[in-house]
């Protein structure tokens, strides 16, 4: 495993030029991607580079952006401009700009548009305001819109629909000028050609047709098979696009706040927005608290923009750094920045894969082998020929120096230059790099009914490298359904939790306040109706426990005005809230994680309203509320505040700056809130651990609390573990870093983690050569889930900051689902070993024939068309076999696969050559001794030639279809299970057979075949039958741990030690840089 020496495993990580064909899995460098390009042996550039990053494209994205950016920023900056002379110059008297209405509204959608993209604050102070804009838009700031269909459609007909128009796909067409752009195929249709010209010229139309013609035939059912399978590989590509940019929002109708499509956002509609948040669509800020954008995506100036009514237009594509607020939608669609960008740019520019660009080595290799031996087979043949050493049918020789016309002889030249062409097309795997892309394709498209959306295709693969996965606790290992189940307020234990009697009402009424105002949820009161909550699920249980205290939502928040707010941080773990109740009183609420709210109080509040000092003895029972809560697996969550006078706040100018005085609090009480743990999770962590995968829990609760949860899931065993394997998030992060990475071994539980000690735990365990996947939900956690191997982010709780860092999102949050992703992605490594297995076994045999019978006897027992046909089994309709095979349980029994490790294993060699060999033996045979053992000798020897040939053909293919029962389970003895499910296989196994059935019988013009009897059917069968029970035996040979290309390393130490210096070299590099 690669995780047993992080000595290597540093060194193979910084490693910067061991081999051409090794990128990294995330960020590899311009210069990496462009090497492996110039190295790779190509026949077809355009097909085989699809699927790979477009380097020039890149280029003219980024050149577009910077286009679009450099005009908004002149025009903002004209109207600045403009702006500064109006203040400077003499007052004139303003008037307000002419107003259109636009089918009903207001004003019209060109208006709206200049109003948002100018950043037009004078123009806006015209229209009235936000509340001018919102009332020509027939838009309630607090409620919304009426949301109802008709109104719906009206918006979109006035201002349009908040999508852009996207590039059209590549038609099918396109991708058959793709295909047809093989050199060796443009070759073959050239040969064709001239074999068709010169057999019509020689031998008259009636017969001189069929060589010429089977060829050019042969070649087009290759292209059109490869084209289509590219094409629908294409389309799934562009489904799964645009999934990733179906962003799920929520906005206010009808004064309650619903969850819409990014697609389905109208102008007029109003938009909450949190930390974390994409920005929709252009609009102008409602109101905000601490509200501030990052601009960065349109700007390129990586820079927070404060956001307030001077400065209130957002644009589209931002996101928020910092605060809450609400937005009203002003433009939608081409009319934004953005949409304007999305609309220039193509969005689908490809992305190789580190696997992918592996494969490109091994087909290299691989081709440059088959390549020489076209050659070889050229040069014998044509010597053989024109020495009259090659024979017809008849035993006649094919060329008699002096009595030959040019276009015989052309036409046998021809003959041996298409044969050593189709070697060369069945020698070099043109499919093996692609069979990734089909593998993954099919791959995302399954994960999707998974729950898991793949943003990053190399993380399908490094999935199944992953030997960690650090989860967060809230909503992956639990379920995220919070119910306050236990209260301590007054100084005592409330029961029930909404027993507000033993309160008085001057503290029922302080809870109350402190819980509506200083929240980022929101509660819709429908009449005579029940009470909608929404909000984060902490937020939604303690404002559900609040309605239960008998919280009037609007009422009490409509009672006193927020002054300041300081929204909920994940690195100091509260939120506060500055409310002026009346007359010059304000007080400042403050709630989070409870041990870290109770050290700032000096007092507490009892059940009568009185105050009382915080003394160590009433510290001691806070405490061990706390603990008792917390063993009971239950997050702890304190309340307190802190009074103060209107004369203490800043006045509203220097209020953003005002920080809330976190120090000298009341507490007033404490609530334990129930998360459950998901069901199944226990047996998900069960399996991780027999897969060699350490699953860690990272979270954000108290230490106590997440012992709990860890020993329910299953991650603890022990309830009495100490330090590291339980461990604080301030105590890892005061270690040095050697220690971090000792401690980071150790470790099952992580609380009161920051996301920096997420961070910097992810780190630890990168360098002691792990390979890490990391879970994260919020706006802090982008920066561990950039640096792990895999970032998985999570669908419903994560912001858009986080989704966009992470190569994975969880659509629903659940662990059970990254541990289908693992089994996706070791799935994707194994079908691509049991297709390298099969393809190299056709190669190796179709090579090795082909050169035996053409050195001994000047002709080749397959043929052009045959070979063709050859290919096509073993390329394509062997890709769309194998490589999308479903993963089973057996993956999930041996250990993760290292990232460097050999893509063929020792394994893997053993069943390759018992199956090559086996068909060389057999195929060899029947070329040099078929027809005495086909008993053909008494037989016209022309035509017992061509049975024998043909006989050779048909068990070559037949031996092909019983190996790739084999090729799907390498190390298992039953090659049938879970055969029925599927499908795909048992199809291409009927179309392959059928075909092989009319290419004999039917087809035998043009594949120079002729009729077998049924009784050379039943010795072809029995001759490919023997490949099951041979590989069954061949699987009970015992081979190697230690892969063979190691061992021959070791025969060649001097090999070996120019390697070592070559990686030494190059981590020398990696370090200058």
């Amino acid at each position: 495993m690669e995780s047993s020496s992080s000595g290597s495993a540093k060194a193979r990580q910084s490693s910067g030029g061991a081999d051409t064909f090794d990128i990294p899995g995330k960020g590899a460098p311009i210069e990496r991607l462009k090497r492996w390009r110039q190295a790779a042996l190509v026949l077809n550039a355009s097909r085989r580079f699809r699927y790979t990053l477009d380097l020039k494209k890149e280029e003219q994205k980024e050149e577009v952006k910077r286009k679009i950016r450099a005009q908004a920023h002149v025009i903002r900056a004209a109207y600045r401009f403009k702006e500064a002379a109006r203040v400077n110059v003499q007052p004139k008297e303003t008037t307000a700009p002419h107003v259109d209405g636009a089918l009903g509204f207001g004003i019209k959608e060109e208006q709206l548009t200049a109003l948002t993209r100018d950043h037009n604050y004078s123009a806006l102070q015209q229209y009235g305001g936000i509340s001018g804009v919102a009332n020509m838009l027939k838009t309630d700031t607090e409620k919304g819109t009426g949301g109802d269909d008709p109104d719906l459609k009206a918006r979109q007909n006035a201002f349009g629909s908040n999508t852009y128009p996207r590039k059209k796909g590549r038609s099918f067409l396109a991708f058959v000028w793709d295909a047809c752009k093989d050199l060796t195929l443009i070759i073959l249709m050239v040969a064709a050609a001239v074999s068709l010209a010169l057999g019509i010229a020689t031998e008259g139309i009636k017969e001189g047709w069929y060589d010429g013609a089977s060829i050019g035939f042969a070649v087009l059912l290759v292209v059109f098979v490869t084209a289509t399978t590219d094409y629908k590989q294409s389309l799934q590509f562009q489904n799964l696009n645009e999934e990733k940019q179906n962003i799920s929002l929520e906005v206010v109708r009808g004064g309650r706040r619903i969850k819409v499509s990014i697609y389905d956002l109208v102008v007029g509609d109003v938009v909450p927005l949190k930390i974390g948040d994409q920005v929709p669509a252009d609009g102008i800020l409602i109101s905000g608290h601490s509200f501030s954008i990052d601009e960065s995506s349109m700007t390129g100036e990586s820079k927070i923009v404060n956001k307030d009514q001077k400065s209130p237009f957002m644009m589209s594509g931002c996101k928020v750094a910092d605060g809450y607020g609400t937005m009203l939608v002003t433009a939608v669609g081409i009319n934004t920045e953005w949409g304007l960008l999305m609309a220039s740019i193509s969005e689908d520019s490809g992305e190789e894969t580190p696997l992918q660009v592996r494969l490109n080595g091994v087909a290299t290799f691989i081709g440059i082998i088959g390549l020489t031996v076209a050659v070889l087979v050229l040069v014998v043949l044509v010597a053989r020929y024109f020495t009259g050493h090659t024979y017809n049918p008849d035993r006649s020789p094919q060329y008699v120096k002096g009595k030959m016309g040019v276009g015989a002889t052309i036409k046998g030249i021809v003959k041996i230059f298409t044969v050593a062409v189709t070697i060369v097309v069945v020698a070099v795997p043109e499919g093996l790099p692609l069979a990734v892309t089909l593998t993954l394709a099919f791959s995302m498209r399954k994960m999707m009914r998974d729950k898991a959306l793949v943003r990053r295709l190399s993380a399908c693969e490094t999935m199944g490298s992953a030997t960690t996965i650090c989860s967060d606790k809230t909503g992956t290992l639990t379920l995220n359904q919070m119910t306050v189940t236990k209260a301590y307020f007054g100084g005592k234990k409330m029961v029930p939790t909404d027993n507000t009697e033993m309160l008085s009402a001057s503290v029922s009424t302080m809870i109350i306040e402190g819980i509506a105002q200083n929240t980022s949820g929101s509660i819709f009161e429908p009449e005579g109706g029940q009470a909608e909550v929404t909000g984060s699920p902490t937020e939604k249980a303690i404002l559900s426990w609040g309605l239960q205290l008998g919280m009037k939502f609007n009422e009490t928040r409509s009672k006193s005005s927020i002054l300041q707010v300081f929204p909920f941080n994940s690195e100091k773990k509260r939120g506060g809230v500055a409310v002026h109740v009346g007359d010059s009183e304000v007080h400042i609420y403050w709630k989070g994680a409870a041990e870290l709210i109770l050290e700032s109080c000096t007092d507490w509040l009892d059940a009568d309203g009185s105050k009382h000092s915080m003394t160590p003895e009433k510290m001691g029972e806070f405490k061990k509320f706390i603990e008792d809560m917390a063993v009971a697996s239950l997050r702890c969550v304190a309340f307190a505040y802190r009074p103060c006078e209107m004369n203490d706040v800043p006045n509203e100018d220097q209020r953003a700056e005002w920080i809330l005085p976190e120090d000298n609090l009341i507490m007033l009480g404490i609530v334990g809130i129930k998360d459950p743990c998901r069901p199944g999770v226990q047996d998900s962590i069960r399996l991780c651990t027999a897969a060699g995968i350490k699953v860690r829990m990272v979270t954000g609760d108290n230490l106590q609390t997440a012992r709990a949860i860890a020993l329910e899931c299953g991650i603890l065993n022990d309830p009495n573990v100490l330090e590291p394997v339980i461990i604080e998030g301030k105590t890892f992060r005061a270690l040095s870093d050697l220690e971090r990475e000792e401690a980071a071994e150790k470790i099952c539980v992580m609380g009161r983690s920051s996301p920096n000690d997420k961070l910097l735990f992810v780190k630890a365990l990168r360098n002691r050569g792990h390979v890490v996947a990391v879970t994260g939900d919020g706006t802090n956690d982008a920066p561990a889930l950039h640096e792990a191997d895999i970032g998985l982010s999570m669908g419903i709780q994560g912001t858009e900051v986080a989704k966009e860092s992470s190569d994975i999102i969880i659509l629903d949050d659940n662990f059970a689902s990254i541990v289908r992703v693992v089994r996706w992605g070791r799935s994707v490594y194994a079908n691509i070993q049991k297709f390298i297995q099969f393809q190299l076994t056709v190669n190796v045999a179709a090579l090795i024939i082909n050169v035996v019978s053409a050195v001994s006897s000047g002709d080749v027992p397959l043929n052009a068309v045959q070979l063709l046909w050859v290919n096509l089994i073993m390329d394509t309709l062997g890709a769309l076999a194998l490589a999308t095979e479903p993963p089973n349980n057996h993956l999930m029994q041996r250990p993760p696969v290292g990232r460097r490790e050999p893509l063929i294993t020792n394994i893997m060699w053993r069943n390759l050559l018992i199956m090559a060999l086996y068909q060389v033996a057999v195929l060899l045979t029947l070329n040099f001794d078929g027809q005495n053992l086909l008993q053909l000798k008494h037989d016209n020897h022309a035509h017992a030639e061509k049975v024998k040939n043909t006989f050779i053909f048909n068990t070559f293919v037949l031996c092909q279809v019983f190996n790739e029962f084999n090729a799907r389970k390498p190390d298992e003895l039953n090659v049938f299970k879970g055969i029925t499910g599927n499908h795909l296989f048992m199809g291409i196994i009927a179309i392959t057979v059928v075909f092989q059935v009319l290419i004999i019988e039917f087809l035998g013009k043009f594949t120079s075949t002729v009729r077998l009897s049924w009784q050379l059917w039943l010795v072809s069968i029995g001759l490919a039958f023997i490949s099951w029970p041979l590989a069954l035996l061949g699987k009970l040979i015992p081979v190697p741990d230690r892969p063979f290309s190691e061992l021959f390393a070791c025969c060649f130490p001097a090999k070996k030690q120019d390697d070592d210096v070559k990686e030494k070299e190059g981590s020398a590099k990696h370090s200058e840089v």
